[in-house]
């Protein structure tokens, strides 16, 4: 029973929590109602309409949250109207109320805008107070709940709480994105460090196979040489298979421990990325609090070279790994477009927030992207737009990258 006792509050709690409409609207209604039933006993009995109109003054808080400034204008309206008509007889406590719109418009609006509409308010309601008679000269530490002294106090508390509210939220937001950033960028430099070593294990790789596919190229002829002679000397001949028997083994052995560190096991093995993967990188800039919208015009299937995809989905991946690091969560704008013989691929970043701390870079991205993009005979243009932001735009032909110069 305990455990019950503890958790339906709590269950309740989050349940109003993700209502903020609903939670606005019980709070303020009962509010109003308060509200009201403390002009209700004065004598003579006030009017309906008066009591009403009392009342209204915090109805406008319901839009405290979307729109405060309004909020604070129509509550400090209400109580003016309130004082002009002067349906209660008594003397009401003074615009003791409008702390509350005084309250949600430093919370919910810059101080440059809250700062001069509490003022604005507080010599509306002291004029006010001093037209219609309700009014106390101000006193230096007077508590009179009329006196002017004790609104101006009211006021400024009132307003330095929202505002230390509204500091305190915006600290409390900024780390959210500070640590949304710095997880979606741990993510992806460890993708990016998985992807140089993998890269460096292939140059291996490459150097093993054409070492050792050379020898057995060599040693081949080596032995054809020596059977069409004449006379043939089988013994050299066998030699010579021997040899090409040898290299190959060892040449497999090589293979197999490097392919061995390019696999990570059963579960890690994925098919190699092309651009219907895009929506992998879209999740991770969106997870760092970029603004991503992606457009993909490409025939469908295996209509592109496999070589190609690779490239254009390497070229996106470190455009938004720069759009992340360098100018924050922005928005992003990536489109890919061609057919089998050409693809272009544009990404644009908006211009990054004043106070935004760039992640500095080694400027290896742009060089390894140049050199992606050269291997299809294409062309990179990267570089800032007018606004501040960034742009870049690779153009790739249909045709597989050829094998490198120097290459055995």
């Amino acid at each position: 029973m305990t455990t019950q006792v503890n958790t339906l509050p709590r269950a309740a709690r989050r349940w109003l929590a993700d209502r903020p409409r609903l939670t606005d609207a019980l709070w303020v209604g009962g509010l109003t109602l308060v509200d009201m039933a403390t002009v209700l006993d004065r004598i003579p009995r006030s009017p309906g309409w008066g009591v009403a109109l009392w009342g209204a003054q915090t109805v406008p808080l319901l839009w405290r949250r979307t729109r405060p400034r309004t909020a604070l204008v129509a509550m400090t309206a209400l109580y003016v109207l309130f004082q002009a008509l002067g349906p209660i007889p008594e003397k009401v406590p003074g615009p003791f109320l409008l702390m509350l719109g005084v309250y949600a418009v430093a919370r919910h609006a810059p101080a440059s805008a809250s700062a001069p509409l509490t003022l604005s308010a507080l010599a509306i309601a002291a004029v006010t107070d001093a037209l219609t008679g309700n009014w106390e000269p101000p006193r230096l530490g007077s508590l009179e709940p009329i006196s002017v002294t004790t609104f101006a106090f009211f006021f400024a508390l009132a307003w330095l709480l929202g505002y230390g509210r509204r500091r305190i939220d915006a600290d409390a937001e900024r780390l959210r994105a500070l640590n949304r950033r710095l997880a979606a960028e741990q993510e992806l430099n460890a993708r990016q460090a998985v992807l140089t070593e993998r890269a460096r294990i292939a140059r291996d790789l490459h150097d093993v196979v054409a070492h050792h596919v050379s020898a057995i190229a060599l040693q081949a002829r080596a032995a054809e040489d020596v059977l069409t002679s004449r006379p043939p000397d089988p013994a050299e001949a066998a030699h010579g298979v021997g040899l090409i028997a040898g290299t190959a083994d060892t040449a497999l052995t090589e293979m197999r421990r490097l392919l061995g560190l390019l696999s990570f096991g059963e579960r890690d093995l994925a098919p190699e990325p092309s651009l219907d993967h895009l929506g992998l990188l879209v999740e991770v800039a969106t997870s760092a609090g970029c603004r991503v919208t992606c457009v993909c015009e490409t025939p469908a299937g295996d209509a592109l070279p496999a070589g190609m995809q690779v490239s254009a989905y390497r070229v996106v991946q470190e455009a938004l790994t720069n759009a992340v690091k360098h100018a924050g969560p922005v928005g992003v704008r990536i489109a890919v477009r061609g057919d089998a013989t050409r693809l272009t691929v544009e990404v644009e970043n908006d211009a990054p927030a004043p106070d935004h701390r760039p992640v500095p870079g080694a400027g290896r991205g742009l060089v390894g992207m140049r050199e992606r993009v050269a291997a299809f005979d294409g062309e990179l243009d990267a570089g800032p737009r007018p606004d501040g932001g960034w742009r870049l735009r690779a153009v790739l032909s249909g045709r597989e990258p050829g094998p490198a110069r120097g290459d055995g």
